[in-house]
This record gives structure tokens, sequence and C-alpha cells, in this order.
């Protein structure tokens, strides 16, 4: 167990009525104010559904996967709280029932329990608390995420967990925030606090008496109604806030300042700090909200384009380039099976081109449709993971002329299977942990864009895959004109490749989303915006001067 020097305040923060409420997004928020007072602040999400972790769950189900340098495949809320904050996430910042129930059986099975019967409770809570005491550390405020809704059956333990850390570290240390819905209801043209109430009573019903309020609505809630809500929930009105639909994410934690979230927090941690510094936060929505340079169109090639939260910190890193060029990004999604059909159209209204990571065959063919049109037209063109092999496979086809080029994890009868299954994945039968995961070193050669980017020649990145370049065919890329630009150098594994006969043609292996933040963009999403702000500007010139050259003629 972490020893602690200092008293760490415990901020538990859980939600009701509905889920999708935005409680990452808070808690990020949260984080973002407290640690701009000047105190040290950390983050756990509790998740209470039985999967060990979301590596081997779909898209679909869960969103995004996000993955820490240590190799955690973690909840997508992980990347909100190292966005909003300095804060370090490691496996230790995201526990599921299936990690606290294996911990607790693993010490069973070792007669740790000196043969007494293994219950919820003690055993389970026990081990519950365990986790957030030692996600604590050194820092002064641990916010902590129970995911789900209050309410649900799988909740229950971490909810009567946390209901216990008031007891056992103090009334002082702790403080519950909950976070729920006031709807509007338009056809009585008015808000309804009675969800609100409901949600209240079931989390007073097990023992919890939230000390704030943060009510989620698309409009501002007037002081009679916080009167209202307060009453019936045995809170003052002071500790009732509106939590406000805003237009950018970036904007949440200067609007939960506004309503004094922050300092409400502080009165009742009774923690002495400086008033919050939140210039950066203020610059960062004035980018975002008013950018000088325009917009320009980034097409995000996938199969999971119905669902933003699959590609959730790629659409934020793209934002963050975004500011790097003072520009708006708008996402356009293009599904890879649609490409498949024949229709290229989508691929010619866009500013750049972007192939992100993925898993499985279909919409692959798609894919790569799409980098041939990037680098046979001069698109700006950048892909991640899956990206980069789609890239490899277009060009052993159609530049280096071998046929048949493929994965072998779309093909294993490829006659060219210039993507590979690495060597350490051979004989893996587990699926969930198993893949190449977390934080490792590329050397980029000098000369390159990738170098340019960076201005560094050692680089570390996050991985997750299991199949890579395969170096057999690395001569004849070369000879072609691939540059190999980034390589591992413990393994000589290909990380990042480029094109010099194109305005902008970089892949990468490694997912460099993980680690954009909105005041310190990614060199490679900075490098891929300045990139289409570039083509969109180089297309308006073409098209005026079409245009007056047709003016001219017609006068003539």
């Amino acid at each position: 167990m972490v020893k602690r020097t200092k008293k760490t305040k415990y901020l538990f923060v859980t939600g009701g009525v509905v889920s999708s409420l935005g409680k990452g997004l808070a808690a990020a928020s949260i984080g973002a104010l407290m640690e701009n007072r000047g105190l040290v602040v950390t983050h756990l999400k509790l998740d209470p559904y039985i999967n060990v972790d979301p590596g081997t769950m779909s898209p679909f189900q869960h969103g995004e996967v996000y993955v820490t340098d240590d190799g955690a495949e973690t909840d997508l809320d992980l990347g909100h709280y190292e966005r909003f904050t300095s804060a370090k996430m490691t496996r230790g910042n995201n526990y599921t029932t299936g990690r606290i129930y294996n911990a607790v059986i693993q010490k069973e099975r070792r007669g740790e329990y000196l043969g007494k019967t293994v219950q919820v409770i003690p055993h389970i809570t026990d081990e519950i608390k365990t986790v957030i005491r030692e996600a604590a550390g050194e820092a002064d405020i641990v916010i902590v995420e129970v995911g789900g809704t209050v309410g649900d059956i799988e909740s229950l333990p971490f909810l009567e967990a946390i209901r216990q850390m008031k007891y056992d570290v103090g009334e002082e240390n702790v403080v519950y925030a909950h976070l729920t819905l006031v709807p509007f209801i338009a056809a009585a043209g008015e808000l309804k606090t009675k969800p609100t109430q409901h949600s209240v009573k079931e989390l007073r019903e097990i023992g919890i008496q939230p000390d704030i309020l943060l009510c989620r609505s698309d409009r501002e809630i007037s002081r009679e109604m916080k009167d209202k809500i307060a009453l019936f929930c045995n809170l003052e009105t002071s500790a009732v806030f509106t939590a406000r639909d805003v237009s950018s994410i970036y904007e949440l934690p200067l609007a939960l300042h506004a309503e004094g979230v922050d300092d409400k927090l502080a009165e009742l941690m009774n923690i002495w700090s400086r008033a919050p510094r939140l210039d950066r936060w203020e610059g960062i929505v004035e980018k975002v909200s008013h950018p000088r340079k325009g917009e320009v169109k980034i097409g995000v090639v996938g199969k999971y384009v119905e669902l933003a939260e699959s590609y959730k910190s790629l659409n934020e890193a793209l934002v963050h380039g975004g500011i790097a060029s003072d520009v708006k990004v708008r996402h356009e999604f293009i599904d890879s099976q649609k490409l498949e059909e024949g229709d290229l159209s989508a691929l010619a209204q866009v500013d750049a081109i972007l192939v992100p990571g993925g898993f499985g065959v279909r919409g692959t063919e798609g894919k790569i449709m799409a980098v041939r049109y990037a680098r046979e037209h001069k698109v700006p063109f950048f892909g991640i993971c899956l990206g980069l092999q789609m890239a490899v496979i277009e060009f052993a086809r159609d530049v280096l002329g071998l046929e048949g080029s493929n994965s072998l994890e779309f093909d294993e009868k490829t006659p060219h299977p210039v993507v590979t299954l690495m060597a350490s994945q051979v004989g893996v039968e587990d699926k969930g942990g198993t893949m190449r995961l977390g934080s490792y070193a590329c050397r980029l050669k000098e000369g390159t864009k990738a170098r340019e980017l960076y201005g560094a020649d050692l680089i570390q990145e996050r991985h997750r895959h299991r199949f890579e370049f395969n170096n057999g065919y690395r001569a004849q890329f070369e000879q072609a004109g691939m540059i190999f630009s980034g390589v591992n150098p413990d393994l000589g594994l290909v990380e990042m490749i480029e094109l010099n006969n194109h305005p902008h043609f970089v892949g990468c292996q490694f997912h460099p989303e993980f680690k954009s933040k909105p005041f310190r963009p990614h060199p490679l999403f900075a490098g891929f915006i300045a990139a289409a702000v570039g083509f969109r500007d180089a297309r308006h010139k073409g098209a005026v001067a079409e245009v007056t050259k047709l003016a001219v003629g017609k006068g003539a």
C-alpha cells in the first residue's frame, strides 16, 4: 500500500438519471480547475462492467480504447483526464469489476483470507477502497469517477465502497459530487427537477448524501429552481450548480468556474490555494471558437464513422492541430465501405485525408482506395496504425506492382505479405492485453518530415497493434521511393513512413493522438493540419486563377 506523507482529499463523482451525461468531462474539468489553483491532482475511473478492461470490447459498444504509457488498455475518460490536466495515467487509474473480482479471487486462492467466507462486503469493497487509496499517491486531490448510473446493480459495490471511505479517511477529506439531468420539456415549456430528485433519493437510500449537484441542462437554471432542487435534495442552494451544454468541451472548465464550482469544492475540502489561473483556457477557447484562418475539412476514412466516440482522442487531436494553425477543423467522416462501391466524390471535397487505426478486414479495400487517391492527387495524407499498413499495401500494389499484396491479418494466403504478424505475437491466443501496448522508442531519420516536425531524433510513442511492416520488403520499397523515417532502435521495426515526392504523406504505426493536448498539440497533427491549410489555399488560388482566365477569355 502507498504510504502518504499528507492528507489526500477525495472527490467522488457519480451520475444519475441517464448515462452519457458527461461525468468524465466534468471530472476532468474539475481536475483542471483545481490544478490551476496550484494543487496536485490525479484521477481514477471505476467501471462497473465485468470485463477486465475494454481491450476486447467493440468500439460500437464502448467507444475508444485509450492506451497509457505503461501499456494499459483503459476507458476513454482517461484520455480526458490527461488532456485536461498534467496527471499521468497508468493501469492503476482505471479499475473494472473484472479486475477487482480477479484480485479478490487470486487472494482467496492463495489463502490470504484465512479460511473466511469471501463476500461482497467487506472483501470486494475493501479491495475497491485499496485501489482508491493507492491511486491517490502523493496527490492533494484524487478525483474518483464511478461509471454507470446510480441504481445500476453493477455499481452497488463501488457506491458502497465510496460510502465507507468517508469513515475510513475522515469526513473532512471526502466530498461527493453528483451529476444529474434537468431536462427541458418543450410541450410544457419548462425545466423539470423531478428526475434529479429521484436520482438523489436513490443515492441517499444507499447512504450517500451528495455535497454538490452538477445539473446538466441545455439552458441556465434559475435561482428559484436551484432553491427547489436544494430543498428536495437536502442541500444548500450554494451547492447546486448549472452544468450547461457548451459548444466546445474546452469551455467546460471556464463554465464550471463561472458557476463557482471550484470555490465551493475548496471550501468543502478546507483547502487553502491560490485563485485559478485560467488565461490559458481562455486562449484555447478563443482559438477554438474564433479561429482567424477559417476552416479546413479533414476526411476521416473509417468503418466506425457512425460513432464519434470510437475516435475520441483522434478527433480531439485534430482540434489541437487546428489550434496550432489557428483554424477550425471540420471532421468529414467517410465510410470506407461506401468507397468500395466506387464513389470517391467525398474524397474530392476535403483538404486532407486521414486513415485511422482499426481491426478486421471490413472496409479495408475502401481505405486502400483513399490512400491511392491521396497519393495520386497530392492530397495531404496521414495514416495511423492500420492507416500506415493500408498505405504500405497500396504502395506495394500500385507502385511496386506486387499484385495481391496484403496483410496476413486479412489474407493468410497473400503472395506478398507486406504486413505481417509480429514475432512476439506468434502463438498468442488470449486476445485481452496481449498486443504490443504502451510506450516504445522510435529513432527518426535525419532530413525527413518526421524529424522536422518532432524537432528531435529519438521519441517515445504509444502503441496498440499485433501486425507490422514486413522488413523483408524494405529494400524494394526504398528503391521505389518510400522513406522509412522512423524505426524502433531495439528491434528494427518500422514506426514511420513518408514519401518525398508528395507535399505531405506520412504514416505512423503508433497512436500519436493519445499524447496530444490542447496546450501542446502533437507535432504530427499540427503538421498535418498545416499541410491541409496549404492544400486548401493552393486549391483556392487555383480556382480563382481559373475563373480569372475564363473571364479574360470571354472578354477577349
